[in-house]
């Protein structure tokens, strides 16, 4: 059990003799480190709940071991220790991993509270991870099902029209739920889905696209990560670059996200604009290298929000988004060659109404 175990690393024997005082005899398992490598060893043995670090550390960095710590419990709850003048070592701890900070000198009720709330922390993200991982083993079960009965129903009661919408309903509920699961695997990618819509349906009306059409697209953009179903977490944040196999796996999502929704015939517009969203106009594009307007109005300006959206977040290897002025010129720049040059047009003329 790591729930009451805190790990401290503090090359300062008083800083951690005012921890472990203050946190044992409130009824916490306190294990002390001198230096990095020793807490990391002490990890290995006994594996804590929380882990406060010293950003003093001389033996490792401590971004280093904030990554190490992360990577290795995703539900680790770390508090990193330092004084004013590491603000800067603060935040970039903070963007790696690490849950709060304090600020020496230390006072033990400030030490307390901290410990208090990080098994707070702690217990809450067990609980949502076990919860997620729960509802999509069950969106998935419950996906199977619906496409076995879609099926039957499709052959045999076609004149159900109530019964059929409201099936319909229930697997755009069941399949938007499971995208939404996809998105949140990574905090990074958290409500991806949504702004992607947002900004295509802005494009769309701008473009007085028909607005039964414009539904299409909005469920496209909700659906349209739902093939990274199959892409390892790994490779998915992973902060570096890919390697070729890597980037292989990622290049299917579209065409496995198209399969994925192949059986539900009522989504055809739909499953066109997923397996078509990462064409480009110049038809350097996957998975059909498709060229111009050969490739759905749809997918032409759904790559447009994708990338901008993609452009102005944090991602895994780059940790702070553009602003809105860079990737509006990214996108200007891209114009003819990666995108549909009336749909840039377009996007142009509402991205200021982006929030």
């Amino acid at each position: 059990m790591s729930e009451q175990k805190v790990l401290v690393i503090d090359s300062d024997e008083a800083s951690c003799a005012l921890i472990k005082t203050a946190l044992t005899t409130r009824g916490y398992q306190v294990t002390v480190a001198l230096t990095a490598r020793v807490g990391l060893q002490f990890y290995e043995q006994d594996t804590p709940g929380a882990v406060f670090i010293d950003l003093g550390l001389k033996d490792l960095d401590v971004r280093y071991l904030v990554r190490e710590f992360h990577h290795r419990d995703e539900a680790m709850v770390i508090i990193i220790m330092g004084y004013t003048e590491t603000a800067n070592l603060v935040q970039e701890s903070l963007a790696l991993g690490a849950t709060d900070y304090l600020y020496k000198p230390l006072r033990s009720e400030e030490v307390y509270f901290k410990a208090k709330q990080a098994f707070e922390i702690r217990k809450f993200v067990v609980n949502n991870s076990r919860a997620l991982k729960g509802i999509e083993e069950r969106n998935i079960a419950l996906q199977k099902q619906n496409l076995l009965l879609a099926r039957r129903i499709e052959e045999s009661t076609k004149n159900l029209t109530r019964l059929y919408e409201d099936l319909k309903e229930t697997y755009m509920r069941t399949i938007k739920a499971l995208a939404h699961a996809i998105d949140a695997r990574d905090h990074y990618t958290f409500s991806h889905s949504d702004n992607v819509t947002r900004y295509a349906e802005a494009i769309a009306r701008q473009m007085n696209v028909d607005p039964s059409y414009i539904n299409d697209i909005r469920d496209a953009c909700q659906l349209h990560d739902l093939g990274k179903i199959g892409v390892h977490d790994n490779v998915l944040s992973k902060p570096s670059a890919l390697t070729d196999d890597e980037f292989n796996q990622i290049k299917q999502h579209a065409e496995k996200g198209a399969q994925i929704l192949e059986p539900l015939k009522f989504l055809e517009s739909v499953i066109t604009i997923v397996k078509h969203h990462h064409e480009r106009w110049d038809g350097k594009g996957y998975p059909d290298g498709l060229k111009g307007e050969e490739i759905p109005l749809g997918a032409r300006i759904m790559t447009v929000a994708d990338s901008y959206d993609a452009m102005v977040s944090a991602r895994p290897y780059r940790k702070v988004g553009l602003m809105k002025s860079e990737a509006v010129e990214e996108i200007k720049k891209n114009s003819g060659s990666q995108f549909d040059p009336k749909v840039v047009e377009a996007f142009l003329k509402v991205v200021d109404t982006f929030v």
